[in-house]
């Protein structure tokens, strides 16, 4: 039996709870924040599209800031919430969430939400991955060239609230495997750059001008002169 089969014998004997993600907490959507808006330097900010272009489960520090006197007009996150990412142009990439594990509030664009929960919060991100979650997300999804979803639909989805140690030792395991899936894309990465270096540098020939073939066909009549 593993820790969390232990786990869950010792603190939930009848069975994981099953509740709504609105029971378990609210989705507050983000406000007027555009990339123009976006600096180097201020108060931590998430605009949607990083969402799915830079960040992944968790994040601690922040891609861009913003003005602290636009930041005073902003919805912020606090830490332990996920910043959700809800439009797109694919199925795909609706509703990707990260974890927020900074200690400062951050500000966050309209067209994400945010998730203030009671959870663990990289077990409830982890949980926006899952085909669990996706099989419930593609029944709430509106629109064609550009996909949404709202904070509404959102609150009517299922999860499993297993006690907070559980949830805990999820985690831990699935950082894990996120760790050693990062270590073998990597490893791959490199040994296809090997592998494409390589194939360059062996189907690689200088192509003889005329005036080379002109010289070898010279040097073999010498040749055979000195033979006669």
């Amino acid at each position: 039996m593993s820790r969390i089969d232990e786990l869950i014998a010792d603190h939930c004997p009848e069975g994981v709870a099953f509740k709504t993600l609105g029971d378990v907490g609210e989705f507050t959507r983000g406000n007027g924040l555009q990339k123009k808006d976006l600096t180097e330097s201020g108060v931590g900010a998430i605009h949607y599209g990083q969402v799915y272009t830079h960040y992944g489960i968790w994040a601690a520090e922040t891609k861009s800031c913003v003005s602290p006197e636009l930041a005073k007009k902003l919805r912020k996150a606090k830490a332990g919430d996920l910043v959700i990412a809800t439009t797109s142009e694919n199925d795909e990439d609706v509703c990707k969430a990260v974890a927020w594990l900074g200690t400062d509030d951050i500000a966050v664009s309209g067209d994400a939400y945010i998730y203030h929960h009671s959870l663990e919060p990289k077990y409830v991100a982890y949980f926006f991955q899952s085909e669990q979650f996706q099989s419930q997300k593609i029944r709430h999804i509106t629109g064609t060239k550009v996909k949404r979803i709202s904070g509404e639909s959102m609150a009517k989805f299922r999860i499993p609230v297993p006690p907070r140690e559980v949830q805990r030792e999820i985690v831990k395991v699935l950082d894990t495997f996120t760790k050693l899936e990062a270590e073998l894309e990597a490893e791959l990465e490199a040994r296809r750059r090997q592998y494409q270096y390589y194939r360059d540098a062996l189907l690689t020939f200088a192509e003889r001008t005329d005036a080379s073939k002109q010289a070898s066909k010279q040097a073999s009549k010498h040749k055979v002169g000195d033979l006669e």
